[in-house]
């Protein structure tokens, strides 16, 4: 059964699992070193990837691949994770004006993507998530360093190096949500590592965002229940 089934998400930079107790689960998420709990059995553990596999052995007959997945206009090079959101999404929002959902996941990788509610993959953006970004100012820069602490400014111009870094990294990713996301045709859902730091932003405006931060594991879940 599902609820007795735990479940692994390779990232681009973490693992990401779902683990269950109690006919429930458990979110969490560690590093490519983080050392496998002693009882938990890796040859019943589902588990897909998007990046380079830990140094555990994992069942290779408990993969779920792309072509896996049941959606429409569904390419074979589409990110698992990516198809894993839809699912969840579909099966989180109640969407009875039939919107179409976008989904703005914050990752190493940030994404957009949006599906209808016939089922059917309309397409997406890809950019440098919001640490991903900050990495690369300190790693392609002399004098720039990436903050430590995560406190985005409200002002829009700033005097201090670490605020005006903040600024710009998250209004890049703000500004592309804001070009996609059409409030009347859309329902904006929100996920990933960064995403309820983003989502304030966001909500400023007083738009109806939903912040699912674990959605993608929600997804992998679902996609395992009702392919039973």
């Amino acid at each position: 059964m599902v609820s007795h089934t735990n479940f692994l998400l390779v990232g681009n930079s973490r693992l990401h699992w779902a683990e269950s107790y109690k006919n429930q689960f458990t979110f969490f998420h560690t590093e490519k070193k983080y050392k496998v709990p002693q009882d938990l059995d890796l040859n019943n553990l589902i588990w897909a990837s998007v990046g380079k596999l830990p140094n555990f052995l994992l069942n290779e007959t408990n993969e779920i691949t792309i072509k896996d997945i049941n959606l429409s206009n569904l390419p074979h090079f589409f990110g698992v994770d990516r198809a894993f959101a839809c699912l969840g999404a579909l099966d989180k929002v109640n969407n009875p004006l039939k919107k179409d959902l976008l989904i703005a996941d914050f990752g190493t990788i940030f994404s957009l993507t949006k599906i209808n509610a016939k089922r059917s993959i309309i397409g997406g953006q890809l950019a440098a998530g919001f640490r991903t970004q900050l990495k690369s100012i300190e790693l392609y820069s002399k004098n720039l360093k990436a903050p430590n602490k995560y406190e985005i400014p409200k002002r829009d111009f700033l005097i201090e190096t670490d605020d005006a870094i903040l600024k710009g990294v998250t209004n890049s990713l703000v500004g592309l949500i804001n070009s996609a996301f059409n409030p009347s045709k859309d329902i904006l859902i929100t996920c990933g590592g960064d995403c309820e730091l983003i989502t304030k932003i966001l909500e400023i405006d007083n738009r109806d965002i939903i912040c699912s931060p674990n959605l993608v594991m929600e997804g992998m879940i679902s996609h395992i229940q009702y392919s039973k």
